[in-house]
C-alpha cells in the first residue's frame, strides 16, 4: 500500500509539473516564434531599403560584378515597361485628339455653311424687288436652301448651335 501510495503521489507530482512546464513551454514558444518573425521582418525591411537604395544609385559600392548586372537588368526592364506604358497612353492620346479634330472639322464646316446662308439671305433681302416674280423666286430659293440646311442638321453634323434659327417672316423680306 505504501508503494501504491508513492507511486500516486509521483505521478500526480509528475502530472502537475508537465502541465506547469507545457503552459511555460507554450508562452515560451510563442514568445520565442514572435521574435523570431520580427526578427525576418526586420531583415525583409532592411532588404527592401538596400535595393530601393541601389535602384536610385546608393549604395553600390557593397555589390559585386554579378549584383550590379542583376541590378542593370532589373532597371532596363522596369525602363521598358515605363516606356511602353508611355507610349500605350501617347497613342491613345493622339487617337482622342484625332477624333476631336474631325468633330470640330464637322462643325466648322456646319457653322461656315450657316453663315454662307445669312449672308445670301441678307444679299437677296436687300435686293429690289421690280415684279412679283423675284419675290416668288427669292421664297423658292429660301425654301430650297432651307431644307437642306435642315436636312444637314438632321444627319448629326454638330449638336452645337450657336446662331439662333433664321426667323422667316414675310414681313422682313418685303421690300418697301
Amino acid at each position: 500500500m505504501c508503494v501504491l501510495n508513492i507511486k500516486a503521489t509521483i505521478e500526480r507530482y509528475k502530472k502537475a509539473t508537465a502541465e506547469t512546464s507545457n503552459a511555460c513551454t507554450t508562452q515560451e514558444l510563442n514568445a520565442q516564434f514572435y521574435q523570431q518573425e520580427s526578427k525576418k521582418l526586420r531583415q525583409q525591411i532592411q532588404m527592401m531599403q538596400n535595393s530601393n537604395r541601389h535602384l536610385v544609385g546608393e549604395g553600390l559600392s557593397c555589390l559585386n560584378v554579378r549584383e550590379l548586372k542583376q541590378l542593370e537588368n532589373r532597371l532596363e526592364r522596369g525602363i521598358s515597361r515605363i516606356r511602353s506604358k508611355k507610349h500605350e497612353m501617347i497613342l491613345a492620346e493622339t487617337e482622342n485628339l484625332q477624333k476631336r479634330e474631325i468633330l470640330l472639322e464637322q462643325e466648322n464646316a456646319f457653322l461656315r455653311s450657316k453663315i454662307a446662308e445669312n449672308e445670301r439671305l441678307q444679299e437677296l433681302s436687300m435686293m429690289p424687288a421690280p415684279g412679283g416674280q423675284e419675290y416668288s423666286a427669292i421664297q423658292q430659293y429660301l425654301a430650297r436652301n432651307m431644307l437642306q440646311l435642315n436636312m444637314m442638321e438632321g444627319q448629326g453634323v454638330s449638336s452645337y448651335d450657336p446662331l439662333p434659327p433664321p426667323h422667316h417672316d414675310k414681313k422682313s423680306l418685303e421690300l418697301q
